[in-house]
């Protein structure tokens, strides 16, 4: 049986770093580049656009009850429409006609896609696989409790909404947490010192008794 180190402390306080343990600012840590832009609202006509076209597309199929097949082809009717009309009148009424273009996305753009996600495919199930073998606890417990959290939250709102609402927290968190920082490092504070004693509790109690394998050592 692995051994434990003993902590017989149950006043901890929490560290006096950012959340995250992030030491840089937080447009840095998030890229720094016109990602972290869009999710700060540094160009604010861009990330309007972007939250107004998921709430328009949320609100189509949620609240209208559009059917996603339904949605193309009209999209593609009224483009058609629109096209024809344009081509139509530049022979009536002298307008320019439309220029189609010979290729609208470059190779190159499929290339990168595919090489980021080959990347984050490779860094994330290496990690899956540790996580699930057991060789860190506390790890492993935030993932399966994190997982029934979601798996629960999953019966209770639909697959749209709840990528919708993903989305949301995405384009609005940042900016208030940059706008209100010190009241939520406060706040996350002292919830990292409750979750820290309630693990201690679970870790003394139920952790330390179930037998687990020799723990595999990282090599240097």
């Amino acid at each position: 049986m692995a051994t434990y180190p003993s902590d017989s402390s149950d006043d901890y306080t929490a560290p006096n770093t950012k959340l995250f343990r992030r030491e840089r600012p937080l447009h840095e840590a998030l890229g720094g580049g016109k990602v972290a832009d869009i999710l700060l609202w540094r160009d604010r006509r861009v990330s309007g656009a972007i939250l107004s076209a998921v709430a328009g597309v949320w609100y189509l199929f949620e609240v209208v009850e559009y059917n996603f097949v339904t949605l193309l082809c009209h999209i593609l009717i009224t483009t058609m429409l629109l096209l024809f009309i344009w081509s139509t009148g530049a022979h009536v009424f002298g307008w320019s006609p439309p220029k189609i273009p010979e290729m609208l996305f470059q190779e190159s753009t499929f290339i990168n896609f595919a090489s980021i996600l080959h990347k984050n495919l490779n860094k994330f199930l290496p990690m899956f696989f540790e996580i699930a073998c057991g060789y860190d606890a506390k790890l492993f417990l935030v993932a399966m409790l994190s997982l029934w959290i979601l798996s629960l939250i999953g019966n209770c709102i639909s697959t749209l909404n709840l990528l919708f609402l993903g989305i949301l927290c995405v384009e609005t968190l940042p900016i208030f947490y940059e706008k209100y920082e010190e009241e939520v490092e406060d706040y996350a504070g002292k919830m990292y010192t409750q979750m820290r004693k309630m693990y201690k509790r679970i870790d003394k109690e139920y952790l330390r008794k179930i037998p687990r394998g020799p723990v595999k050592e990282k090599e240097t």
